[in-house]
């Protein structure tokens, strides 16, 4: 009898081990997926000055994005480089700023000094400044844009400026989700 006590125990305590185990490898891999998550979430926090807009006129946008002319418009506080900028805007189902007017934005950022990543890159196998989307740079939207340094990218400011910049260096940049 006190042999079969013993081995019972031993089978209990060798069962709550491992739970045990199993229940901290669970929480590890949670707190990693916390953690990668609020690593995402920390570059998306609105940019200071700006008032949030929750809806536009036809569009509804996702918490701390800016609701404008059927656009949602998300303005990054934190500085990253280009490329991690764009990996990021895609994160969120977006893509860097592609603008279809120099004023876009002045409604809501006429007075932001900063300048801010935007979608535009140079294509060596093209010849030509391209968005995101594969569209050519229009001639009229930024009219001394010519002299740029074909291996920068573009950082643009609200007011209507754009300047080439090396890539690695680090940007605020703008997400713009186009809502259908």
């Amino acid at each position: 009898m006190a042999v079969f006590k013993a081995t019972f125990w031993r089978l209990i305590s060798g069962t709550l081990g491992i739970i045990c185990l199993s229940l901290m490898a669970t929480l590890g891999i949670l707190l990693k997926n916390s953690f990668t998550k609020l690593s995402i979430e920390s570059a998306f926090t609105p940019g200071p000055n700006i008032e949030l807009q929750k809806d536009s006129d036809c569009c509804s946008c996702q918490e701390k994005w800016i609701g404008y002319r059927c656009n949602c418009y998300f303005i990054s506080s934190e500085s990253r480089t280009w490329n991690e900028s764009r990996h990021l805007c895609a994160s969120q189902k977006s893509s860097l700023l592609q603008l279809q007017s120099r004023d876009e934005l002045q409604d809501f950022m006429s007075s932001s000094q900063q300048f801010y990543w935007i979608g535009l890159s140079y294509s060596e196998e093209q010849n030509a400044w391209l968005w995101e989307s594969g569209s050519v740079l229009s001639q009229d939207l930024f009219p001394l844009f010519g002299t740029s340094n074909r291996k920068n990218c573009i950082a643009y400011n609200p007011k209507g400026n754009a300047v080439d910049e090396p890539c690695e260096i680090k940007n605020r940049f703008i997400c713009k989700q186009q809502v259908i």
